[in-house]
Parts: structure tokens; C-alpha cells; sequence
């Protein structure tokens, strides 16, 4: 990737990266996360499917699975995938696209997009575009399904209350936020406090999420508009949320104003599993 002297970014290999606006690494990210996706070393050492497997307990292709079936064997829609994810993900998504279908997938590293380049095959109707997650470039209600996998519990409190603005803002009414992420198990979960340990340890932001529901960050003035389905797995350590947008439009919500601690929202999960 190259710059323009105006500041766009230009891709110089398929599939294209966007031109978007410079984009700074937020320092959160370089601080505690330098070693899982900033270092050329990380890339290749995360960047093996078993190994991704094991960091899951086994569980990445079923959670993988969980998440694609939320939007079917042929995607004939506008689809955003926000952050890069190691092993298949993104590959299977794209052999989905169908008919008018595209993918648009953003991430606030130009390491990651690079790798995720490497790893697609040239495809028309898949675009990478350097963005930070919690202040995206896209127009209002411009997408018709957002995906987030094992993003949210690696931002800050008020970055992740941003991306889950942002999220909303981009999706069209009727339109569905799948989020596959860590969960609180049961203190009798054998995880349970061996996670706690590794997630205190190499992902702080973690803990924040397993003390509140996901939807205890979303913006209040949106949680009216919103159906929120939840299940969880593997014993209650990971969950997948489907947000569905309301067709009615929500009033407007000002990102400047997300600090502190989250708000509880209205939420209607499922039974989980």
C-alpha cells in the first residue's frame, strides 16, 4: 500500500483496499495488543487455523459456523465485516457471495489487511478498507448485515460502545449485527477461573465484557429499536447476539457523549444453550 500526496491509501494488490482517510493505530491497540496483530511475527505465528482452534478450546470452527449460518449458503446482500479475523473466516464468506452480494471488511491495521489479502482469492465483489471500528466512513444504513467476531471484548469500555454505535449506524433498518464473542460462564464452568487468570493477563478489555451483557453497551437511546436473540456455548464461555435493527428510524445518537460506565439496554435474549 502507498499514499497519495492527498492522504488517500491506494491498494497495490487484489482484492482493492478502499481509499479511505489516514488512519492512526489507537494506542490501546499498540499498548496490549502489539503481540497478537501489530508485529510481522505475530501474523506468523496467529495466522495457523489449529492454532486459533486451540485458543478457543476447540471451539473456532463451530463458533466460525454459528456465525455464518446467520446469513446463509448464498449472501445476495450488502455485508460489512468489521476487524480481520485469523484462520478461514473471511474466505468463507467470500465463496458465499452470491448474485448482487459484496463484503466490504475494515481493519484499523494495514498488517492485518495485508494479510487478509494475501489469504483471499481476487474477487469483485470484496473490498478491504483501512477504518477504525468505532468511527467508520460509511454512509447512515448503508449495509444490510454487520458482522463483529471476537472484536468487542478486546476495546476499551467507551471504544466499544463507539464500534456498537457504529455498527448500528452503517446497518439498515432490518437489518442484523451478528456478534460471536467471550461470555461469563457459571463459576462451575472448569474454565471459569483459568480464564479469568489468561484474560486478565493478555486481554484486560475482556474482563469489562464478561461483567456486562453486550447489550449493556449499546447507546440507550437505541436499545428501543432493537431485538437482541442470544446464545451461548461451549458450556456458556462464548455467545453469539443477533441484533436486529427496528424499521422505525432511531433518533440520533452523539458518540461524544459515550463515557463512563455502560448503560443497561432493553434486550429479549434466547434461552441459552
Amino acid at each position: 500500500m502507498k499514499n497519495n500526496n492527498d492522504g488517500t491509501a491506494v491498494a497495490l494488490t487484489r482484492p482493492p483496499l478502499a481509499p479511505s482517510r489516514e488512519t492512526d493505530i489507537p494506542d490501546y491497540l499498540q499498548r496490549v495488543y502489539w503481540w497478537a496483530y501489530l508485529h510481522p511475527n505475530a501474523v506468523r505465528l496467529f495466522e495457523r487455523e489449529w492454532l486459533v482452534n486451540l485458543i478457543l478450546w476447540g471451539n473456532f470452527s463451530r463458533l466460525r459456523d454459528a456465525a455464518l449460518a446467520e446469513f446463509g449458503d448464498h449472501i445476495d446482500q450488502q455485508m460489512l465485516q468489521i476487524a480481520c479475523v485469523y484462520g478461514d473466516f473471511t474466505q468463507r464468506i467470500a465463496a458465499r457471495l452470491h448474485g448482487e452480494g459484496t463484503l466490504d471488511v475494515v481493519d484499523v491495521a494495514p498488517i492485518q489487511l495485508d494479510n487478509l489479502r494475501r489469504k483471499l482469492s481476487p474477487h469483485p465483489a470484496v473490498r478491504l478498507h483501512l477504518q477504525d471500528a468505532s468511527a467508520l466512513h460509511f454512509p447512515d444504513e448503508h449495509f444490510d448485515s454487520t458482522l463483529l467476531f471476537f472484536l468487542l471484548h478486546e476495546q476499551p469500555a467507551a471504544v466499544r460502545r463507539a464500534t456498537l454505535a457504529e455498527a448500528l449506524r452503517v446497518t439498515r433498518p432490518g437489518g442484523k449485527i451478528v456478534i460471536v464473542d467471550y461470555h461469563r460462564p457459571p463459576r462451575s464452568h472448569p474454565l471459569h477461573f483459568p480464564m479469568q487468570l489468561i484474560l486478565r493477563t493478555l486481554e484486560p478489555f475482556a474482563i469489562d465484557l464478561w461483567q456486562h451483557e453486550v447489550q449493556d453497551f449499546v447507546p440507550p437511546a437505541l436499545a428501543s429499536t432493537l431485538r437482541i436473540d442470544k446464545q451461548t456455548y461451549f458450556g456458556g464461555l462464548y455467545q453469539k447476539l443477533v441484533i436486529t435493527r427496528s424499521t422505525t428510524r432511531p433518533p440520533p445518537v452523539n458518540l461524544a457523549r459515550f463515557s463512563g460506565s455502560p448503560q443497561p439496554a432493553q434486550w429479549s435474549p434466547k434461552p441459552a444453550s
